[in-house]
């Protein structure tokens, strides 16, 4: 894999120790600095411009997810992954629907952390298993109101290779596109460049895992995403 760049931040000295001795001997992935809370952490971020962001959501100075939607306007292309203590639906709904690509539970740490930066730079979406089960389950058909999913939503839900999550940004580019605008008509609409769209799209792409933009279209209806 090409060499990519990481900024930690976090608040808490221990999680930043593990997190830099985690990483401090990796060759294809470059540390370029840790933040202690929201304001130095937006400051890097605009400095540093890295490739993954690793950022923790209660932080001195504000929400992490104030970073994340930063992140997401201002540099669609970096990869965000949270770290945090929360796995509650609100908080990993309102991550994923800032810009988050991927989430783990502190709690998970024994995880292979290159690994999976490894596996969110290359368009996966690490999320721990406690979370991937509950998302499932909220998004299993006939959840609302009931005890879980029906054995078969399960089985058909755990057939994909992953739990896939598109950001606010992402899922309004395919909602456009589903209605047949083209993508200069989107970056019209979206206030944002023609380049950046390009990079929604292809984030689409890669997590639908498909190559076209009919076949994401169809993919997303799929999943439930789209409606005709």
């Amino acid at each position: 894999m090409t060499p990519f760049s990481v900024l930690i931040v976090e608040d808490q000295a221990r999680f930043r120790e593990a997190f830099t001795h985690a990483l401090s001997s990796v060759p294809d992935i470059e540390l370029l600095g840790i933040a202690p809370d929201l304001p130095q952490g937006r400051r890097m971020f605009d400095q540093l411009q890295p490739d993954v962001l690793l950022v923790d959501l209660d932080l001195p100075g504000g929400s992490g997810i104030e970073l994340i939607r930063h992140a997401a306007q201002t540099r669609p292309q970096c990869e965000v992954m949270v770290i945090s203590v929360f796995g509650d639906e609100q908080h990993v709904v309102s991550s994923i629907e800032a810009g988050a690509t991927g989430y783990l539970l502190k709690d998970s740490l024994a995880l292979d952390l290159p690994g999976q930066l490894r596996s969110l730079r290359a368009g996966g979406s690490p999320i721990s298993p406690v979370i991937a089960r509950r998302l499932l389950v909220r998004l299993a058909p006939g959840a609302q109101g009931s005890t879980g999913p029906s054995p078969e939503a399960m089985a058909a839900t755990l057939a994909d290779e992953e739990v896939v999550a598109l950001s606010e940004q992402e899922s309004r580019v395919l909602h456009l596109a589903a209605k047949g605008f083209t993508f200069d008509e989107i970056a019209q609409f979206m206030q944002v460049s023609p380049h950046t769209v390009m990079t929604y799209v292809k984030r689409v792409y890669r997590k639908l895992h498909v190559r076209s933009k009919v076949e994401a279209i169809y993919e997303a209806r799929r999943l439930g995403w789209l409606r005709d």
